[in-house]
């Protein structure tokens, strides 16, 4: 404890800054304002109001002026400690409440922080019972407090100090006025003798004498030129003054008429002009021009604003300036989708306004594996979506497992394929539901394409019941993938290949064969044909097995259900280990052809509802067709993995000299760029050979044939990538899903290093993103989220309306940025050349210094011991130990 307290006492202009020790009582409390801030009882505290409810200390309420302190018991801290640990505000002071010999401890209200904080805390019994029973002070104290105070007040004259500087002299230095040239001085004399000489003046041409006449120019002179480096000026307030004028000045009053009614022909005038020659040959004259001129207006509009409208399109829907992602609509299920998450994204590509969406549940592996017999009672499902009805799914397509990707046929869009979970390919056959689901959209209308409407003029079909479709063949799973599948995709109705990986012409004409990759380190190709004739005996032999066909399910693939087999199976392999790549996506060569399909689609589609043969219920009849192979066919792919490479590999397969198997290639190339897996590899819609991955927390650029790397690799972003997609209209655009529900929009035109904006779109990680191409004014975009819910946003007018130029201006981007990786690799060849001549340089010095003579390293030696004895002579002779005849013999010895 303080004995005294040192106060500072500030009485009238007597005593100001004398500084005095007055006498404090053993321990005194905050209220009578003379504790010490250096009291080492003494604990500040910062009580939240969550704190203060728990401890019933609320300020005005529990602690007031009049009782500011609060005993808790010192079981309720620790309780706290439990429950909020480092939370918790006595969490700074727990060592001193541990070692608090009592069961409750004393807080007190600092109202006027005095400690710094709200609230301290009296960490000992003693200071405890001082402050709750203060101590009253003796007769003794009080005599000589008021002995100390009458002191107080004792004169005492002030004391000159010397003077210190604190920089103002040179401020006074700075505006005091000095001369800045000097002054220049002139001495006049004249002779003595010439004193009081009369003067005469007269008359003398200037021009007849040289030095006579002198011209006196003006110049500017630095020594007199001041810079005014600051000033000082006044103002008053005066009213504001503000002069307007017109484009027309009249210059001088003119009078003006106006004709008010119009002037007519009589009738006799009109009937003498009527028959007039002049008349006739004028209306002969210029009806070809009247004409021309009718039908100029019938083919365009004269009255159209050319400014507006200069170099742009109608802006109708939507401001140039708005480049901002819109919320159009959502789709959530509230009764299915309970701990679910979307996984895949794919719009309908003949029925306007139908999306499809994969759902699995959101479970680690351990959890699968303990929940497993929960999840066998849960359908796993693929939702069919309209914009009509944004509540109830249209379909249900119901699998063994969880689908994480699936794709429409591009041949027919009836036919759809998924992967599961379990490694396992579905087939849907939904041919018997289009005409309904087309129905839903159209409002029974069979137009081919429906104009979407807001929301709230919609009327959904009354029928509220999902339709639940089962699948139609599943793959067999010993002989399929082992894990989940990651990617599939349709090999394009152009080709077909075989075991071999050798690329033939498509003999059926459609798109029979699949190609699919899973994280058990493989590759598969697939064929849906049968790969022998089916006999009507196969019908019979399940009648005998007693294998029930259900009435709902198509017979389309039914000769694949459980036996399917894939055509190929790739693994990528890593070369030196025994370990292998694990692909997570893949991109073929020929994706492209299949987006030029649609046309070819709606046909088939309207000969399938015309009553005639659908070619997928009679895919053997194809397998009788011979053969033809393509010439000249890209079979490299690119695929992205687990670990976050990137390779560019070759489908097909080669013997191995030594066993005879048929084993994959080993890759071309293998690039390792992103920090993470790999979700997506796509390539651009406009470039063939421009590929975009994404994976980690980077972006890449890839440009086919170009085996240096990447034309474009982003740094680090903030939060990790887990979704990407390439704009459908723009082709410098691009969209980036992240895990913390933002979207980033790159655009290549405005920014290469960073993306051009970012909005946020929901609050948890974005699963997938698709967008699609509604008309030539109006696009979306479906981005999916971790917690199953599906956000159709319209993309705005900037984002999808591509500039004038902007295809070659990309495509110069591209060629700009391969010419860059060539010269990199151009001087990386110099300077390992460079590096290996230097280094030969150097081998040949050290050689130089190793093959020296016996002769040379004699003569050195000898040089080496001359110098010595010269120096000790030197020594020698300074030291006097030495004279200069003894040197004469020192040298002969």
């Amino acid at each position: 404890m303080c004995p005294r307290i040192r106060k500072k006492v500030q009485h009238g202009s007597k005593n100001a800054g004398t500084l005095v020790w007055i006498p404090a009582p053993p321990f005194s409390t905050p209220r009578e304002g003379k504790m010490a801030v250096c009291h080492p009882e003494i604990y500040p505290l910062v009580l939240t109001t969550q704190t203060q409810e728990i401890f019933n200390c609320r300020i005005d309420e529990d602690v007031t002026d009049e009782q500011p302190y609060k005993l808790i018991k010192k079981e309720d801290i620790f309780a706290d400690f439990q429950n909020r640990a480092a939370v918790s505000d006595f969490y700074p002071v727990r060592k001193v409440i541990q070692e608090y010999p009592g069961d409750e401890l004393l807080v007190v209200y600092d109202k006027d922080f005095r400690y710094g904080l709200n609230f301290y805390l009296i960490g000992t019994e003693e200071g405890k019972e001082n402050y709750l029973n203060p101590p009253e002070i003796a007769e003794e104290q009080e005599d000589y407090k008021e002995h100390i105070i009458e002191d107080l007040y004792v004169y005492r004259p002030p004391v000159s100090k010397p003077w210190v500087s604190l920089g103002s002299e040179k401020e006074i230095e700075e505006e005091s006025v000095k001369e800045s040239t000097k002054q220049i001085t002139y001495m006049i004399s004249r002779k003595r003798s010439k004193f009081g000489a009369p003067i005469k003046f007269s008359d003398q041409n200037a021009s007849s004498v040289k030095d006579a006449y002198i011209e006196c120019t003006a110049y500017p002179d630095r020594n007199f030129t001041l810079k005014q480096l600051e000033k000082d000026v006044g103002m008053q307030v005066v009213p504001k003054v503000k002069d307007t004028s017109t484009q027309t000045r009249w210059t001088y009053p003119k009078n003006a008429t106006t004709q008010y009614y119009p002037r007519e022909f009589s009738e006799e005038e009109k009937e003498i002009f009527g028959q007039s020659k002049t008349l006739s040959d004028f209306l002969n004259n210029v009806s070809v021009s009247v004409e021309i001129a009718l039908q100029q207006n019938e083919i365009m509009n004269t009255f159209v604003d050319d400014w507006k409208c200069l170099a742009e399109e109608e802006s109708t829907f939507g401001d140039k300036t708005d480049t901002h992602l819109k919320e159009y609509q959502s789709f959530t299920d509230l009764h299915n989708l309970k701990e679910k998450m979307v996984t895949s994204v794919s719009w309908h590509p003949t029925i306007y306004g139908l999306i499809a969406v994969s759902v699995a549940v959101r479970l680690s592996l351990e959890e699968r594996v303990h929940f497993s017999g929960k999840l066998l009672l849960q359908p796993s499902l693929i939702l069919f979506w309209s914009f009509s009805d944004p509540i109830h799914p249209q379909l249900m397509l119901e699998s063994p497992d969880d689908i994480f990707c699936f794709k429409f046929c591009p041949s027919d869009p009836n036919i759809i394929a998924g992967g599961c979970i379990n490694g396992q390919i579905v087939m849907w056959d939904i041919t018997a539901h289009a005409d309904r689901i087309e129905n839903i959209k159209t409002g029974g209308s069979r137009s081919k394409k429906a104009t979407l409407k807001p929301m709230f003029l919609l009327e959904p079909d009354s029928n509220k019941e999902a339709t639940y479709i089962r699948h139609c063949a599943v793959s067999s799973i010993e002989n399929g993938h082992k894990k989940v599948i990651t990617d599939i995709h349709w090999l394009p109705d152009t080709f077909e290949i075989n075991r071999m990986g050798s690329v033939f012409e498509n003999r059926s004409g459609i798109c029979c064969q699949l190609v699919t990759c899973s994280a058990d380190c493989t590759i598969c190709f697939w064929d849906i044909r049968p790969q022998k004739a089916l006999t009507p005996q196969s019908v019979e032999k399940k009648k005998e097995e007693n294998i029930e066909i259900p009435f709902d399910v198509p017979s389309t693939f039914l000769h694949l259900d459980l036996s399917w087999k894939p055509l190929i199976k790739i693994r990528l392999s890593k070369g030196e280990t025994s370990l292998d790549h694990c692909p997570t996506k893949l991109s073929l060569n020929e994706d492209s052809l299949c987006k030029s399909q649609d046309k070819v689609l709606l046909a088939q589609s309207k000969t399938v509802k015309a009553g005639e043969m659908n070619p997928y219920y009679n895919l053997e009849g194809g397998l009788a067709n011979h053969l033809k192979p393509i010439e000249d066919f890209c079979t490299k792919f690119f695929v992205g993995t687990e670990e976050g490479g990137v390779i560019y590999t070759d489908w097909k397969m080669e013997r191995d000299s030594e066993t005879g198997r048929l084993m994959a290639k080993k890759p071309v190339n293998l690039y390792t760029v992103h920090d993470g897996a790999v979700h997506t590899v796509q390539r651009s819609p406009f470039y063939k050979d421009i590929v975009l991955t994404i994976g980690g927390w980077n972006v890449a650029i890839w440009k086919e044939g170009i085996s240096t790397g990447p034309l474009l690799q982003s740094s680090c972003a903030p939060k990790k990538y887990t979704a990407g997609h390439w704009s459908l209209t723009r082709p410098g655009v691009f969209y980036i899903g992240r895990e913390d529900g933002y979207i980033d929009i790159w655009d290549l035109l405005e920014k290469t290093h960073e993306p051009a904006q970012s909005q946020n779109i929901c609050i948890t990680m974005i699963t997938y993103i698709k967008p699609w191409t509604f008309s030539a004014k109006q696009q979306f975009i479906a981005i999916a989220d971790y917690y199953g819910t599906l956000h159709i946003l319209e993309i705005p007018w900037t984002l999808s309306h591509p500039s004038t130029n902007e295809v070659s201006s990309m495509n110069y981007y591209f060629e700009r940025e391969v010419k860059h990786l060539e010269y990199i690799e151009q001087r990386k060849k110099i300077r390992d050349q460079e590096k290996k001549e230097m280094e030969l340089e150097l081998e040949k010095k050290k050689t130089k210094t190793y093959q020296k003579s016996k002769e040379q390293l004699e003569a050195e030696l000898k040089m080496d011991y001359e110098s010595y004895l010269e120096l000790e002579e030197t020594t020698l002779i300074n030291l006097g130990f030495l004279k200069v005849a003894e040197k004469m013999s020192f040298m002969d010895l």
